[in-house]
């Protein structure tokens, strides 16, 4: 199987289990939601519907290609044999899916060898469906099936930027990051903070943001949404010749990325 041949089969399966897994989550979501556990602090919450979501998809992927390795949120974790490993968030924004806020989505990445080929980022409450295969461009499909191919917002003088950020689930680490942002919005439009990496990922691409960054990310967090931003010609990574990581998370238009790079570097926004 050649790569082309590859990326497009990559990419069916990916469209195909993010569409089934947002569709169980905005139609199967119960009136009584509530947490189903916690992970790293009593905010960083699991619900019924992020473990469904998940079990659903590692079942898709199990049917679809066997062979493959799989990294989920929710510990779904698999070798594989074929070099295919999927990089799957099942629920991002899960703590706004629990208190009915529409910013959220479904994050499913396909690597190969370590590398990204496809990133599909399915946003049900928007009716959109972001996509991007390594090299083809990144596309949204909105709704009635309407493609749009997605390319970010030409750069602004640093002081006209809108930027967006999200912060972390343990208390001292958020206030850190809350000092951070405090320190850089003078110097730009406004920073927003919607709640999923994923989502704010797509909006860099989609010319929403004109540039994004947050330290904690885990690799189902980005992997997609880093995919599509790249795609639609915006300059990611994380510190200084490092790619994007748990340490830091930055994507942004051109000529935005290396200033706000560096000023998160400045201001040491990497550590806590």
């Amino acid at each position: 199987m050649n790569d082309e041949t590859l990326k497009t089969e990559l990419l069916g399966v990916a469209l195909e289990v993010a569409r089934r897994a947002g569709e169980l989550l905005r139609d199967g979501r119960p009136d009584d939601l509530g947490v189903a556990a916690t992970k790293s602090s009593s905010v960083d919450v699991v619900t019924e519907m992020d473990l469904a979501a998940e079990k659903l998809i590692t079942g898709l992927l199990a049917e679809r290609r066997p062979e493959d390795g799989v990294l989920g949120e929710e510990g779904a974790a698999t070798e594989g044999s074929s070099g295919v490993r999927w990089v799957v968030d099942p629920l991002d924004g899960t703590v706004n899916y629990l208190y009915g806020l529409p910013t959220w989505a479904v994050s499913v990445a396909a690597e190969y060898r370590g590398e990204t080929l496809v990133g599909v980022v399915e946003a049900p409450m928007r009716r959109e469906t972001y996509r991007a295969v390594l090299g083809g461009g990144a596309y949204c499909d909105g709704p009635a099936g309407a493609e749009r191919k997605l390319s970010v917002r030409p750069s602004p003088a640093l002081g006209q930027a809108l930027i967006g950020t999200g912060f972390g689930y343990l208390a001292e680490r958020r206030k850190r990051q809350a000092e951070i942002a405090g320190r850089l919005i003078p110097g730009f439009r406004d920073i927003r903070r919607g709640g999923s990496a994923a989502v704010d990922l797509c909006d860099v691409a989609a010319g929403r943001l004109d540039g994004y960054y947050e330290r904690g990310l885990n690799p189902w967090d980005y992997a997609a949404g880093d995919l599509i931003a790249r795609e639609a010609g915006a300059l990611t990574g994380g510190r200084p010749g490092v790619p994007a990581s748990p340490e830091l998370t930055v994507a942004a238009s051109p000529g935005v990325f290396a200033p706000l790079r560096a000023l998160l570097e400045d201001l040491g926004a990497w550590h806590d």
